[in-house]
């Protein structure tokens, strides 16, 4: 088999769709049985990476890949993501997006709809917190709307600064992907 000992572009394979697909040969005999075979001897992959494809540059760099494998006459390699993981798939992996520091914010579901929690939290160290019931909260800010405005400002504030820095992290966890590693 003709191969090339390169992996396809992980940033235009994450998000595809596929996995692994069985040949099987059926084979209806005239007494009404079936005989079954196979031509494999284990599961060949089959991806679509169509829908990872998100720019023209995107488009240029499938066209690129393929003309340099000849189209199908060569092989090469692929990052499996469901299959990319340390564990179990049942497993548990925990990542630290943020680490609290005095003065922060945790926890604001209870106030922010649809009140879905989004992660969690766990101390590493021994702690001080308040917890306020998020009902009271709601009232509170109610009786007193210029408090509510404060509290909510400094919380959309804390929320966009936990997303640029979970954006800047996954980023950083990303990089190798996307140079092809």
């Amino acid at each position: 088999m003709a191969f090339h000992e390169v992996r396809f572009p992980a940033n235009l394979s994450f998000g595809s769709v596929g996995g692994p697909e069985r040949r099987t040969d059926v084979v209806t005999l005239a007494n009404g049985f079936e005989e079954r075979n196979t031509p494999w001897a284990n599961a060949r992959r089959r991806y679509d990476a169509g829908v990872g494809l998100r720019s023209l540059d995107d488009i240029a760099d499938l066209i690129a890949f393929f003309e340099a494998r000849q189209g199908q006459l060569f092989g090469f390699r692929w990052k499996d993501w469901a299959d990319f993981k340390s564990c179990q798939p049942s497993g548990v992996v925990e990542v630290t997006v943020h680490t609290a520091e005095e003065g922060d914010v945790f926890g604001w579901s209870a106030v922010v709809e649809p009140h879905t929690y989004t992660a969690s939290a766990r101390c590493i160290e021994k702690t001080e917190d308040i917890c306020i019931k998020g009902s009271d909260l709601t009232s509170l800010f109610e009786q007193n709307p210029r408090m509510g405005y404060i509290v909510m400002r400094n919380l959309s504030s804390a929320v966009s600064s936990r997303l640029t820095d979970t954006r800047q992290k996954l980023t950083t966890l990303m990089a190798p992907a996307k140079s092809g590693e």
